[in-house]
């Protein structure tokens, strides 16, 4: 038998209105924000990811789907948002839209080959904003603002936000000299990630999931240390508007992220609830100047974060957040012989198309075994077709709650139950 592909899911419809209502909501979020939806190719030149979100990351090294098309032409299928979107903002020329800065936000599956665990699929589903061609501080708080408001519409409670400054280009450089001094002399201690960073990437170190432990992770170089004195102004102004927000927020030397596209400000939105799992991270984000031209665009700079859906969710079942149903239907029609099935079926079609939801039976079931499908499809009203409602082409209107009935026209079905 054939099976889903593992680290894959199907979401099935007794499932899919939370998906709807999470998007529904994303949508009306981003939209109070002034952020208009983009919608990138699910695969793009593999070329971009290498160089927009880093030769050195575990995502370019280790996760990517690529392969070939008929013109050996190398394809990835897409990894992350943001390396598509500023491609996107390169090729289309945003950098001269009126509208400034550039505000979009995407909603969609991404791709990455990685062990599958609680809540991580190698198909999983991403919103992300992005807020590209202005740098300044408040722009990065409107950002962060946005990202906590999401997670706190939904009604979750026990959230964390970590944030951190990875400074301008010549903070950072300065920052990794610093932790090659401090890691090479032991280097072989750690994992075989870590040892092909030390040269690369060594911020990456800090993150290590292996060896996070190891005393000189735990005694490492401090980021804040090494700020240059605009980059320690544009951190605190950061910090300062989101405390004139009442955005509460903890300070994580070690908050590097995985990406090399980052400067300057860094989060990541953490779960503190209880049965969440080892891995609270519920999403991510940061500052990326320089990606732009790494890909060959204009020196204009972003921010922006991702969150998985299928953490949002695990995130709300760990806080026991019930998302509401959908309403059932408006009417459901039961027939007592073929030629009321028959009219039952016209019917349906002239209530759908005049903004009735309604169903009927089409098993043939019994008039006792169609009641209770209408049951189970939540239907507010029913009515019962037979040979007597054909001739007079008048039914009783039963109200499923109270029990109630009233004899309607077949033609005023449908303003009886909009009143």
């Amino acid at each position: 038998m054939i099976q889903i592909p593992r680290g894959t899911q199907d979401v099935l419809p007794k499932d899919t209105y939370k998906w709807q209502y999470i998007e529904n909501q994303l949508n009306e979020i981003a939209k109070n924000f002034n952020y208009a939806e983009i919608r990138t190719p699910i695969f793009e030149a593999t070329d971009l990811f290498v160089r927009g979100v880093g030769g050195s990351t575990d995502i370019v090294n280790k996760e990517m789907y690529t392969f070939k098309d008929k013109g050996d032409r190398s394809l990835t299928l897409r990894p992350e948002g943001t390396a598509s979107v500023a491609r996107s903002y390169i090729e289309n020329k945003m950098q001269h839209d009126v509208n400034q800065p550039v505000k979009v936000f995407y909603n969609g599956p991404m791709f990455r080959y990685e062990r599958s665990q609680k809540g991580r699929f190698r198909q999983f589903v991403q919103f992300g904003v992005e807020a590209i061609g202005v740098e300044d501080p408040l722009i990065d708080v409107e950002v962060l603002s946005m990202l906590m408001y999401i997670y706190q519409s939904f009604g979750l409670k026990h959230l964390k936000l970590h944030i951190n400054s990875i400074g301008d280009h010549n903070s950072r450089a300065q920052y990794n000299e610093a932790l090659v001094k401090h890691f090479e002399p032991r280097i072989d201690e750690f994992c075989s990630d870590c040892q092909s960073r030390i040269h690369t990437n060594p911020m990456r170190i800090l993150d290590c999931k292996k060896d996070r432990d190891h005393e000189l992770i735990q005694n490492a170089p401090i980021m804040y240390d090494y700020l240059n004195d605009e980059s320690k102004a544009y951190f605190e102004t950061v910090k300062e508007n989101l405390t004139a927000l009442g955005i509460d927020y903890e300070v994580d030397y070690n908050l590097v992220r995985g990406l090399d596209y980052y400067t300057h400000t860094a989060f990541e939105m953490m779960s503190s609830a209880d049965g969440f799992g080892a891995i609270t991270t519920l999403c991510g984000g940061g500052r990326y100047n320089g990606l732009l031209e790494l890909l060959d665009g204009p020196e204009e700079t972003g921010i922006g974060f991702a969150l998985s859906i299928e953490r949002l969710l695990l995130a709300l079942e760990a806080e026991g957040i019930e998302l509401p149903e959908p309403e059932g239907l408006d009417l459901y029609i039961c027939t007592l012989d073929s030629q009321a099935a028959v009219t039952a079926n016209r019917l349906l079609y002239n209530l759908r198309t005049n903004g009735v939801s309604a169903d009927m039976d089409y098993k043939h079931r019994k008039l006792k075994a169609q009641m209770k499908d209408a049951n189970r499809k939540g239907a507010k009203y029913t009515i019962v077709l037979g040979e007597n409602e054909l001739e007079t082409k008048q039914a009783e209107l039963k109200n499923m709650e109270t029990g109630e009935t009233k004899s309607v026209h077949f033609e005023e079905i449908a303003s009886h139950l909009e009143e």
